[in-house]
């Protein structure tokens, strides 16, 4: 493997030693499936939470966060339950392969085999309404998946994906996180410990190997053309994540045919809603970005007496 590998996985296990104290992992999906994967004889675990309609249903892929190094994956229950029974959708939660075990492509990959996996199955699905969403690293596998996948480019360059939505995703990844500006720098956390932290996770991916301006790594860096129609941006103030995020989100809605919304969440830090107190304004931020998420998916499908106007798969209003 070499001696940088091993410097990386070194990296990596105390990293996750880290965090393992803060995570409470204990999902309750309806139904694991095991997706079978492009390596013959590996398949992919995901979490499905289906929603109380019967019939082809839509669907959002959902990848969680994890810095692409982290073992987060059912982090993001509460979520995945809450757009299955406000929206109506089969939320699909993906445990992708992490670094360095697993580099640059992997999880670009087992994000591609995952939504191969839906879309052959419409007699489950409801295709015409497909979307992905994910948080932080996960945000960023569904933004360069959705736009700079070739498995699913169409003709006249049309997306198979009504919409995607990010929870404070890296847009940039060319530049480390230890020197992206920070909107609100109070958090001592966020601004001394957090971009070390992140920079590190992300230099497992193999970054001396790869070319971090690829668009399948910087979606701000991708032709905003190739994007879905609408676009929903949930940035934290306190994230170093967010400018270049909602810079990204200008940059779509400065595009023909892309509608991007971006909310910022005040006093809010990277990753949390994960430990948002009930009677918190982190608490009413999170149910505010997750209630903004439902919005986008059921006006996608029309739903609702006061949901904007769709037109060729485009939300007019929001």
């Amino acid at each position: 493997m070499g001696v940088k590998y091993g410097c990386h996985k070194c990296v990596a296990s105390f990293l996750r030693l880290l965090v393992k104290p803060r995570l409470h992992l204990d999902p309750k999906p309806d139904e694991v499936a095991l997706i079978p994967a492009r390596d013959a004889g590996r398949t992919i675990t995901a979490h499905i939470y289906k929603p109380s309609i019967q019939g082809p249903t839509p669907v959002v892929i959902n990848f969680c966060g994890s810095g692409f190094v982290l073992g987060t994956f059912g982090g993001d229950d509460e979520y995945c339950r809450f757009v299955a029974d406000k929206a109506n959708y089969t939320v699909i939660d993906v445990q992708y392969r992490l670094a360095p075990e697993n580099p640059f492509p992997a999880a670009f990959h087992d994000a591609e085999d995952v939504i191969t996996w839906v879309r052959s199955q419409p007699e489950r699905f409801d295709l015409s309404l497909l979307s992905l969403s994910g948080f932080s690293a996960g945000a960023n596998i569904a933004l360069t998946v959705s736009s700079s996948s070739e498995l699913f480019l169409q003709a006249e360059g049309k997306n198979i994906f009504n919409s995607v939505i990010s929870f404070y995703g890296p847009m940039d990844m060319s530049l480390p996180t230890p020197k992206k500006p920070q909107a609100d720098p109070s958090n001592w956390i966020m601004r001394h410990i957090f971009p070390t932290f992140s920079h590190l996770c992300h230099k497992c991916l193999n970054m001396g190997r790869v070319d971090p301006t690829d668009p399948m790594l910087s979606p701000i860096l991708a032709d905003p053309s190739t994007f879905p129609a609408n676009t929903l941006i949930i940035t934290a103030a306190q994230d170093p994540f967010a400018i270049e995020a909602e810079k990204f989100s200008d940059k779509l809605n400065n595009t023909d045919g892309k509608y991007s919304i971006c909310r910022r969440m005040e006093d809010c830090a990277h990753g949390w809603d994960k430990e948002a107190v009930d009677g918190t304004p982190q608490c009413e931020a999170k149910m505010e970005a997750y209630e903004l998420a439902v919005a986008m998916l059921r006006r996608n499908a029309g739903a609702g007496e006061n949901d904007s106007t769709v037109q060729d798969g485009r939300v007019d209003s929001f």
